[in-house]
């Protein structure tokens, strides 16, 4: 029980830190289980939530903005992989992030992945300028397959 509590405490706390709220799954099966019913791509943001700076910055210009939500409510599954300094994770979500780091050969924060229902990548992209709506339109452009990078 107190182990729970500690996951639960880390999760909310992880939460705060990255200014995303709980339409954010951290669970990737969980994540891939909605798509696969939804039929909607899940955007996989991995991010240093607590310590890097383009990471808050993505968040704070995109992600916690009207437009983007809007958005990701109708089209998207939203996955965040943290990967905090100061907040400790528990065992089980730490292992997951950190193979699913690998599985997508992440080397950076943020990196986003985006996968459609069956796991496999469409795209991959980060931090880009422009506010929530250009962003829309990148995510958009890399779903369509028409992203020219």
């Amino acid at each position: 029980m107190k182990k729970w509590i500690l996951f639960l405490a880390a999760t909310f706390m992880v939460s705060l830190a990255s200014g995303q709220t709980s339409a954010w799954n951290q669970d990737f099966k969980k994540a891939m289980a909605l798509s696969e019913k939804t039929g909607k791509p899940v955007l996989v943001d991995f991010s240093g939530t607590d310590w890097c700076s383009w990471c808050i910055k993505l968040d704070k210009e995109v992600f916690a903005r009207q437009a983007f939500k809007k958005y990701a409510k109708k089209n998207l599954v939203l996955m965040l992989a943290a990967f905090p300094r100061r907040t400790e994770l528990s065992p089980e979500l730490k292992a997951q992030n950190e193979g699913l780091a690998k599985r997508f050969s992440v080397e950076g924060f943020p990196t986003v992945v985006i996968l459609n229902s069956k796991g496999e990548t469409l795209g991959m992209t980060g931090y880009r300028p422009g506010g929530p709506d250009e962003y829309v339109k990148h995510l958009k452009e890399i779903i369509a397959g028409t992203n020219k990078k």
